[in-house]
């Protein structure tokens, strides 16, 4: 396996946190850029928010790349959030234009953007001309119908984008049905940026599958990462000697303590963390009974208790422990 691989986490709302991303980047490997979560109402005074500045913690030296991403549908606010951003230390901005849900594509922002690409070309005219950091775009290949990525395609060669990262299902889908990777090759190969691949790579398999057809200057894997925090290692060749079991429970230690001092004991961590486990349940040999046990926890106790139960009687599945999967 090749361990060139360049691999991004995908931005995931309440989940991929300034404590996740610290916390996973000190026990995995194979990731060499995090995204934030996406960051709006940006006020004119270019302050933010104490909530909105912990967000924007660097990870240590020497760790991976970090780039915020802001969703607006407003040049101004696009420049004030990169003017802070360059301000904090950031080397690129990146733009979603890729949030499928209802609440945000109503409003024209996110994939409900994609339909007006003569917005698209205004605002991306306004902020390549004064943008003072790298500025990057994550799409998908359209809001209702996914041609609608055909006229962006031009718009994007028109100006110096550091990368565009497309997602292979249009914005009414959601997570749901299959994502068009054919779809998005043809696309890729027309952008004049670095293209970066994004949509349902959930195993080794999925990746040896997609690299067979799509050459992308970079992964994003969101959905898989999250539900088994070793693809990225797997994907690039990355072998460690210890227990998968053993790394997986201390990571969560790590990120549960965390958690609890980043947050002051707030009993919200435990929806942060089940919202989580949706996801990282399914690495388990049984899935359902694992969500039962997190949901049922209405306390710290409850939780770690859970946990507990979790790793004493149940295993990963099957194709979670073989690298070559």
């Amino acid at each position: 396996m090749e361990h060139t691989v360049t691999i991004y986490l995908a931005p995931f709302q309440s989940i991929t946190t300034h404590t996740y991303r610290k916390v996973y980047a000190a026990h995995f490997g194979g990731v060499s850029k995090y995204y934030t979560p996406f960051f709006s109402k940006i006020d004119h005074d270019t302050r933010l928010s104490e909530r909105k500045l912990r967000e924007l913690q660097h990870l240590d030296v020497g760790l991976p790349e970090v780039v915020p991403q802001i969703l607006s549908k407003d040049p101004g606010e696009i420049l004030r959030f990169g003017r802070i951003c360059a301000g904090m230390g950031f080397n690129e901005l990146n733009w979603n234009l890729g949030c499928p849900y209802p609440q945000v594509a109503d409003k024209k922002r996110g994939s409900g953007l994609l339909m007006y690409p003569n917005i698209i070309d205004e605002i991306l005219e306004k902020v390549m001309s004064a943008i003072p950091l790298k500025f990057s775009v994550k799409c998908r290949l359209g809001y209702e119908d996914k041609e609608e990525i055909e006229p962006l395609i031009p718009i994007f060669n028109k100006y110096p984008l550091h990368e565009v990262t497309v997602h292979g299902r249009i914005g009414t889908q959601l997570y749901s049905g299959m994502a068009d990777h054919l779809k998005v090759a043809l696309a890729a190969e027309r952008l004049k940026a670095p293209f970066v691949h994004n949509g349902d790579l959930m195993t080794v398999d999925d990746y040896n599958h997609l690299s067979s057809f799509i050459k992308p200057a970079a992964w994003m894997i969101g959905r898989g990462i999250l539900s088994n925090p070793f693809l990225p290692e797997d994907i690039s060749g990355i072998v460690s000697e210890t227990d998968r079991m053993k790394r997986l429970r201390l990571f969560l230690d790590d990120l549960y303590f965390n958690y609890r001092k980043d947050m002051n004991d707030r009993l919200t961590i435990l929806n942060l963390l089940k919202e989580y486990w949706d996801y990282l349940e399914t690495w388990f040999s049984d899935p359902l009974k694992i969500k039962r046990l997190i949901k049922k926890a209405r306390t710290f106790e409850e939780y770690e208790d859970a946990v507990v139960k979790i790793f004493q009687s149940y295993h990963s599945t099957p194709y979670r422990t073989d690298q070559e999967r």
